[in-house]
């Protein structure tokens, strides 16, 4: 039977849109896999890693009646990718297989029954609503998610605390070397409540928002939380544990203030870090009234300095820091300055953005 004749890109848009969270090999089979399911002209796609699904759907899809299969979700899509972009494409099912067939191409997929696709249970009943746009959104997880772990035993770290509280939506990130903190107005005045979200969550939600102010909802359940926005349905898993109290980690006091242009700070590590070690990747920073000098040296005992003048006329302060964990915050911020507070060299440092109370990035020191 012909499952299902339509353009090329109807199917592929809402394909990679759904496919990263596919595993290329995975213990159940049936993961590696994307649910084609058609009912008269729309089209939809699920992806499930068992942590989180992700649901779209289209329209436009003719076809020989309903019908639902699983096939492989890399190879399908690296088909369609590959043919020409106004190809029409037809998925005939016979013989649990799928041939997919666009002019004088023919391919013949494996396929899985659909009925033992595992789909995710959706929570109903009490989940906090909460509505935003997808720009502020994914500004909010773009100012924090980089200082994420990434395999850490503490397995709380490796993801991203959202945190609810009365009329504010807050994102922390931390590895325990750095820690980056947003926040943001919401509608409403909703009761406290703490999600951890997993990386890989995190990292989709960035790569499927988009820089518009088309709606984002947000529904978060005790152990789940939704999003959805264009088409896309992604429900997750959260991650059970305690994280950190991050306020004890943001300090309270600084002794020295350091106002700097973002552009030139970030030229100047960009070409130290190109001698740094690169294991430790350690650079220091040699403050002094009217000068910042950035110094870098290697196994080869190769040495870079870069010199900025600046406006500061506190201690004398000489400090080490993982030149990756600034590039990350210059990289990730698009203010004209940043402001870097500081104690002592053995103290972290605070960066902040000038006139803006929802950002801070701290960052520890290291010995060099």
């Amino acid at each position: 039977m012909v499952l299902i004749k339509t353009q090329r890109d109807t199917l592929l848009a809402p394909l990679q849109s759904v496919s990263g969270i596919v595993e290329k090999r995975h213990t159940l089979p049936i993961l590696s896999n994307v649910l084609l399911e058609k009912k008269g002209e729309e089209l939809t796609f699920i992806a499930t890693d068992i942590e989180i699904q992700i649901t779209t759907s289209a329209q436009g899809a003719q076809g020989d009646g309903d019908g639902a299969v699983t096939v492989g979700a890399k190879k399908l899509q690296d088909i369609l990718r590959s043919l020409p972009d106004s190809a029409e494409v037809s998925l005939i099912l016979e013989d649990k297989r799928l041939q997919l067939r666009a002019g004088k191409s023919r391919f013949s997929l494996q396929t899985l029954p659909a009925d033992d696709f595992p789909r995710m249970a959706i929570a109903d009943g009490e989940a906090k609503k909460i509505s935003v746009t997808q720009k502020q959104f994914r500004q909010l997880l773009a100012q924090t998610q980089f200082a994420m772990a990434a395999q850490d035993v503490r397995y709380y770290l490796n993801g991203l605390l959202l945190l609810i509280d009365g009329g504010e939506l807050r994102a922390v990130a931390t590895d325990g070397h750095r820690l980056a903190f947003a926040s943001m107005a919401i509608d409403g005045s909703l009761p406290r409540q703490e999600l951890i979200l997993p990386r890989k969550t995190v990292l989709e939600l960035n790569r499927l928002l988009s820089d518009s102010d088309e709606p984002l909802l947000i529904e978060a359940a005790p152990n789940q939380i939704r999003f959805q926005f264009g088409h896309i349905n992604l429900v997750s898993k959260l991650i059970d544990g305690k994280f950190p109290d991050y306020e004890r980690v943001i300090p309270a006091t600084l002794r020295n203030a350091l106002q700097i242009n973002r552009a030139a700070l970030l030229s100047s590590m960009q070409r130290a870090a190109i001698l740094t070690n690169e294991k430790f990747r350690g650079v220091r920073l040699v403050l002094s009234p009217g000068s910042l000098k950035i110094m870098a040296a290697n196994a080869e005992q190769e040495e870079a300095q870069e010199e900025l003048e600046v406006d500061y006329s506190g201690d004398a302060i000489d400090i080490g820091f993982n030149v990756g964990y600034l590039l990350d915050v210059l990289n990730n911020s698009a203010a004209e300055a940043v402001q870097w507070g500081l104690n002592d060299s053995n103290s972290s440092a605070l960066v902040t953005i000038p006139g803006n109370d929802r950002f801070k990035y701290v960052v520890m020191p290291m010995r060099i």
